[in-house]
């Protein structure tokens, strides 16, 4: 018996994952033996009055099925069912090459059959046609299949349209979606484009192996090395979007990289698998960078499962910026520098102002050296009298520049003097460091020595310039050199910088297909957001961009209290409930704005015998989980009056500390896959959507 060839669908493992530890052992024993030709491996049986005749069933377990489709000795394992599910899915579905990209198409094709005499009926009652006006060549052209070209010159209204979107593939819905709203040809090129992760060349329709090796988020082939990744790892292991495929796997990039989009859009993910891209390419170190020790932790984690090659692993460094600052400094200097403290810093900036005779506050003082002094790397009063203050709210004529900039270097001696610095002047001192033992030394062909070969930065929205100065300085001018994702809507501080002006010119790629927040929850999301597009990393702003989730869901339940002790109640029977439902309790996470909430929900929880994670908003960034309660989402306590500069001080800055507190809302709530509980007491926050 000759060895059969196995190629493995996303589906697949994902089904397989919800299966009872004893019938999955079977599936997976069973799934071994079929790839290696073993006398006892399940045998392909035909489906009778299937509408592809190359699929096929075969026996896994008891009561389990494999629907595959056989293409000569090659087994594309699409799903695995009940026996029954398995031969009414096998029997309903057929499966194409897109013919101007080549990738693989699934179509359910029974349910298109039940449209059809609907889409007839409306069509006899109106002369109106949707794509009226795109003749037939051009919608073949377009790679449109035959069969579903009949049921678009039946549709009416773009509703028709949508409603059919479940049932076709996307690379046939996309540029179809285009042309119904008024797209031009070029346009839906555009969209079905999107939907190629490698290059087609030669395209031949018939050739369904070459078509599954062109689309790598419907087909991984499988060896006896490989099968056990592929069906025990995560999904996201082994299978990535077109978009991300390409972004992702890209070599040769002439400038750096700059990936935005929205919440769930799968900029991490693409990040880690350009990091084990770069790795495996064995050229130098990639310094893999992000906001705190907490992502740091799990970002390695991810790259361990990621990565397999010991060697290849070890390539990459993950590290948050304030720790590889701290690092520098401390092996430049032979001792690690003391940090000051919040509540230090403000008393010393009163210290100072009184000193000079500055009638400004600490909050503006601080604002004024972080964002226009360290931000700009001013090195003396006459750069600083001629600095642009963008971002800045409130005018400051010469004199008065004068009077801050004497106050500045007051705070700074009295800092010295403590013996103490900021997190944000390590990194500015950490990039002279890199900048005073590079410079002069030379390899081979004149490459300076930084100590990295690559660049990937994870949360890009909440670097600072000065942050950003110390990661041009560790890796070298190059093809490749600097990957950046970030989403400005996400911001979580008060960090606006544009990558142009740090030496970082990149050129921009956007990612608008939500695959973790159902669309109910990311349709309010997205409203509770609001305030238009948001700034930073790139010169302008950033719109939400055609963002779109791939799936329905719950709507979001917003429950408003009379008393905190009803509210905390509330939350109590809520997370019993998704627990009694049958959610893991390392998939639920209750957040809120203050520190006196989350010790006061933590408390309520621990009170009645509930373990699940509890923290802040900020705590929430980088978390997937099924079930999140936002709590306290109330006016006076979301938007933070504390984290609110007043109007009166600077209204440009207020404005900013909304949109950044707008944020942080988002972040949190965005985090779900399935269910978001958000809950007040008394008025509900004014970012909340009517």
């Amino acid at each position: 018996m000759s060895v059969p060839r196995l190629a493995i669908s996303p589906e697949f493992p994902r089904e397989l994952n919800g299966l009872a530890w004893p019938a999955r052992k079977d599936v997976l024993a069973a799934v071994r033996r079929f790839l290696a030709g073993a006398p006892d491996a399940p045998v392909p049986e035909r489906v009778r009055h299937a509408r592809d005749r190359r699929v096929v069933t075969l026996r896994l377990a008891d009561g389990l099925r494999a629907v595959a489709l056989r293409v000569g000795d090659l087994y594309w394992f699409i799903t695995v069912l009940p026996d029954e599910q398995a031969w009414t899915y096998a029997r309903r579905h057929r499966y194409t090459v897109n013919s101007a990209i080549g990738v693989v198409e699934s179509w359910d094709a029974e349910a298109l059959d039940e449209i059809e005499p609907a889409l007839r009926r409306a069509a006899a009652a109106t002369d109106r046609r949707l794509l009226a006006h795109v003749c037939d060549g051009d919608l073949l052209h377009l790679g449109i299949d035959l069969r579903l070209l009949r049921l678009v010159r039946l549709m009416s209204t773009e509703s028709h349209l949508a409603a059919a979107e479940p049932l076709l593939p996307e690379s046939q819905y996309a540029p179809l979606a285009v042309l119904a709203q008024g797209g031009s040809m070029a346009a839906a090129w555009r969209a079905l484009d999107a939907r190629r992760a490698v290059p087609a060349g030669d395209i031949d329709p018939d050739d369904f192996v070459a078509a599954l090796a062109r689309s790598p988020d419907q087909a991984a082939f499988a060896g006896p090395a490989t099968l056990e990744r592929i069906l025990t790892r995560p999904a996201w292991c082994t299978f990535l979007d077109p978009p991300q495929h390409r972004l992702a796997h890209g070599d040769g990039y002439p400038e750096p990289v700059l990936v935005t989009g929205g919440a769930g859009t799968g900029k991490t993910l693409v990040a880690l698998h350009r990091a084990a891209h770069l790795a495996r390419r064995a050229e130098g170190t990639v310094l893999f960078v992000t906001l705190s020790q907490g992502l740091a932790a799990d970002l390695s984690a991810r790259l361990d499962l990621l990565i397999d090659d010991e060697e290849a692993r070890r390539r990459v460094e993950v590290v948050n910026i304030d720790r590889l600052a701290h690092r520098i400094v401390a092996d430049a200097e032979g001792r690690p520098p003391k940090l000051a403290q919040p509540g230090e810093l403000a008393e010393l900036w009163r210290q100072a102002a009184a000193a000079v005779g500055c009638g400004r506050g600490p909050a503006f003082l601080a604002r004024e050296w972080e964002q226009v002094v360290l931000a700009q790397n001013l090195r003396g009063l006459d750069e600083y009298l001629a600095a642009p203050r963008v971002g800045r709210g409130v005018e400051l004529g010469p004199d008065e520049r004068r009077t801050v900039w004497a106050c500045i270097e007051e705070f700074q001696a009295r800092l010295a003097a403590t013996g103490r610095r900021t997190l944000l002047q390590l990194a500015a001192e950490a990039s002279l460091v890199l900048g005073r033992s590079t410079g002069d030394l030379l390899e081979a062909g004149g490459r300076r020595r930084e100590p990295y070969r690559y660049l990937i930065v994870d949360e890009a929205q909440d670097l600072h310039p000065a942050q950003w100065r110390l990661l041009r300085a560790a890796v070298p001018p190059g093809p490749d050199d600097v990957f950046v994702v970030g989403d400005p809507h996400q911001r979580m501080f008060d960090t606006h910088v544009s990558l142009d002006d740090v030496g970082i010119p990149a050129r921009r790629a956007h990612l608008s297909t939500c695959y973790r927040v159902p669309r109910e929850i990311l349709t309010w999301a997205v409203r509770l957001r609001g305030g238009g597009p948001a700034d930073g990393l790139v010169a302008g702003s950033t719109g939400f961009d055609g963002l779109r989730a791939i799936r329905g869901g719950e709507r979001p339940v917003v429950r408003g209290y009379v008393s905190l002790e009803a509210e905390l109640a509330g939350l109590v029977a809520q997370v019993r409930q998704w627990l009694a439902e049958g959610a893991a309790p390392e998939d639920v996470a209750v957040a809120a704005r203050s520190p006196e909430l989350v010790r006061a929900a933590r408390a309520a929880l621990r009170e009645a015998g509930v373990d699940v994670k509890v923290t802040s908003l900020h705590g929430m960034k980088g978390l997937e989980l099924t079930r999140v309660a936002v709590i306290g989402v109330a006016d006076g306590v979301v938007p933070a009056p504390e984290a609110l500069t007043p109007a009166e001080e600077d209204a440009a800055a207020r404005a900013h500390d909304m949109q950044r507190e707008r944020g942080l809302l988002y972040t949190a709530c965005t985090r779900t896959r399935e269910v978001l509980y958000v809950s007040y007491t008394g008025r509900a926050s004014p970012f909340l959507p009517p």
